[in-house]
């Protein structure tokens, strides 16, 4: 898998609900729940896209970039949408896109290389990693290709990842991790207390 084909895409937009304010904004161990996953996937890529409709802070690069989602109230398939766009806008050559989340601070690049050491592109336009019969959704790789079928399907009012994931066809990669689990992620105060336990016992 030639990563110069791919953009790295973080999910900056959702409303963090359960959380109550900005969870790419939170602080743990003095540094931003963001930057955790910026620090990985900046180091493999070329160029980065933050998608966000707050201004937020992240760590300073030259390889990063900011857009706001094209639409709002589209979900994580808007905001996937809107970094295809974004490619086609600034005539930018890559043919996938990879997206991921801003609340999974133990995600290193060990599991980055795995699943693209893993996947054979002639299989399928979309890949998810799963694991421990968890479907991660938000770490997908995504063909340029979908664009126009996934521009279609969210105007005719589509949300759901996993809904549309399966409609258009998805090849999963198993990855079996060790601990800390590089999928927990940060959706409570309580999810917090434990990032921070396990840091600390590390």
């Amino acid at each position: 898998m030639d990563l110069n084909n791919i953009l790295s895409v973080v999910l900056a937009g959702g409303k963090s609900q359960r959380f109550g304010r900005d969870k790419s904004q939170v602080k743990l161990h003095n540094k931003l729940l963001i930057d955790y996953m910026l620090n990985v996937v900046v180091s493999e890529f070329n160029e980065t896209l933050i998608v966000a409709n707050e201004p937020i802070k992240f760590m300073k690069s030259n390889k990063i970039s900011i857009t706001k989602d094209f639409k709002k109230g589209l979900g994580p398939l808007g905001g996937i949408l809107t970094a295809m766009k974004w490619i086609k806008e600034k005539n930018k050559k890559y043919k996938w896109i990879s997206t991921f989340p801003t609340d999974t601070p133990f995600f290193t690049r060990k599991e980055l290389m795995f699943f693209y050491e893993s996947i054979n592109i002639k299989e399928s336009k979309l890949f998810f990693i799963k694991n421990q019969n968890t479907r991660h959704n938000i770490f997908g790789l995504w063909s340029l290709d979908l664009m126009e079928k996934l521009e279609t399907d969210l105007l005719k009012g589509e949300r759901k990842v996993e809904v549309w994931a399966d409609s258009i066809g998805v090849k999963i990669v198993n990855i079996d991790y060790k601990k800390p689990d590089p999928f927990f992620n940060i959706n409570t105060e309580e999810d917090l207390k434990k990032a921070i336990e396990i840091l600390n016992n590390d």
